[in-house]
């Protein structure tokens, strides 16, 4: 059964709803959150509603990020179930530097131990190294970089792979961007 909930000390992690729909654009709005996420901010609250339909709903593990003093979204983390099991979030930028993505992410990487989830991998742009902070601070590993034609934005970007193998498997590393782009790399002292 699908978990539509989850709790921690601060926060209340659960499904987006129609009334969520003005936080969500809120949030994918602003250019500075959405800066290094892969794709534009959005417009209007249509294109929120829209951007929702397509990416959110109806998936198992992504869950609007909210204080418990209110319960109103103020971003997001997310796990996809696909074989990269991408790990994902955004959180407004007032809310920035407060633990609150951290948190989020290690009530979210404890559901998935209990679901049997193996591992997740994250990736993120070199010029956001913040990202990477909130990657290592849950557990997660680098394993290496690579440079990508990012889409839909058409600019070269070079980004890390993180990883966490939450099975306890520890040698295992997700292949599919070192073999799928043709440069790559492991950075040394990272």
């Amino acid at each position: 059964m699908a978990i539509s909930k989850l709790e921690t000390d601060r926060l209340i992690l659960r499904k987006y709803e129609e009334k969520d729909m003005e936080a969500l654009f809120l949030l994918l709005k602003d250019e500075e959150v959405n800066m290094f996420l892969p794709w534009y901010p959005v417009n209007d609250l249509d294109e929120a509603k829209e951007f929702y339909k397509e990416r959110f709903a109806n998936r198992e593990y992504y869950f609007a990020i909210c204080l418990k003093e209110d319960n109103f979204p103020i971003g997001y983390v997310k796990v996809d179930t696909d074989d990269s099991h991408d790990f994902g979030y955004a959180l407004q930028k007032e809310c920035w530097h407060r633990g609150i993505v951290t948190e989020a992410s290690i009530a979210l990487v404890e559901q998935l131990k209990k679901d049997g989830v193996p591992y997740i991998t994250a990736t993120h742009d070199i010029n956001n190294p913040r990202s990477g902070g909130v990657m290592r601070q849950i557990g997660m590993r680098y394993c290496y970089s690579y440079k990508e034609q990012w889409q839909p934005k058409n600019y070269l970007v070079t980004f890390r792979m993180y990883q966490l193998n939450i099975d306890g498997e520890g040698d295992r590393v997700y292949q599919k961007y070192w073999n799928m782009y043709d440069t790559h790399f492991v950075e040394k002292n990272l």
